[in-house]
């Protein structure tokens, strides 16, 4: 098996399948996963092919733009990778990571684990974070026209699944209910050093924010 042509393939299809994606869930946010998924696979004892194949797969149909539909990302992993004739074990394995990887609220339990979903989670969360983060946050919130910032909506952080995937709350909201929980779940090492500098970038912006909100000159 030519693993470097099924990844170079694998960039190919991804590219073609998310030419149109919203900006921050596109070809350049997959990119950037499978760039860090490799640098903490590096010193991690992982299968790198199971790591990268996960980083270029896992928003590969992302359930927020299908109708919330978990199912389809995972199905057409497999049927791209069954087509490239992998193992029934490793298209298993690829599958999990892309079921697992989301955040689903404060209270999700996760159900599944492997060394190589927690690099490529680890990856997907930095990218989650800091000032691409930011501007993934932002960009979403304008996709589903979300208030920048209402004082008199708190963030919640007790949601169900159901709820979060529901949640129409201010964009600042989601700092709370997600970007500043992530650091202090990254699974690695490599991970929580990156997270530190990210999430310190946040809080700085976010009191920069609250400062000109109220216009304290």
């Amino acid at each position: 098996m030519d693993k470097n042509r099924i990844i170079q393939e694998t960039i190919s299809y991804v590219k073609q399948e998310l030419a149109d994606a919203e900006g921050g869930h596109d070809w350049f946010h997959i990119e950037r996963v499978w760039k860090l998924s490799k640098h903490i696979a590096a010193v991690e004892q992982v299968d790198g092919f199971v790591v990268e194949l996960g980083a270029l797969l896992h928003d590969i149909a992302d359930s927020k733009f299908n109708n919330g539909n978990e199912n389809l990302g995972p199905q057409k992993a497999a049927q791209f990778l069954d087509s490239k004739g992998l193992p029934s074990e490793t298209i298993a394995h690829i599958q999990n990571i892309i079921e697992h990887i989301s955040f689903k609220g404060g209270n999700q339990a996760q159900t599944f684990h492997s060394k190589e979903l927690s690099v490529v989670q680890d990856a997907d969360r930095l990218d989650a974070i800091g000032a691409i983060g930011i501007a993934r946050t932002f960009n979403y919130g304008g996709y589903k026209n979300r208030k920048l910032y209402d004082p008199s909506i708190p963030p919640k952080l007790d949601m169900t699944k159901e709820e979060y995937k529901k949640s129409t709350a201010p964009t600042i909201n989601h700092f709370y209910e997600k970007l500043l929980l992530l650091k202090d779940r990254m699974n690695t090492d490599t991970g929580r050093a990156l997270a530190e500098e990210r999430h310190q970038l946040m809080e700085n912006y976010l009191e920069a924010f609250y400062k000109e909100w109220k216009v304290e000159l």
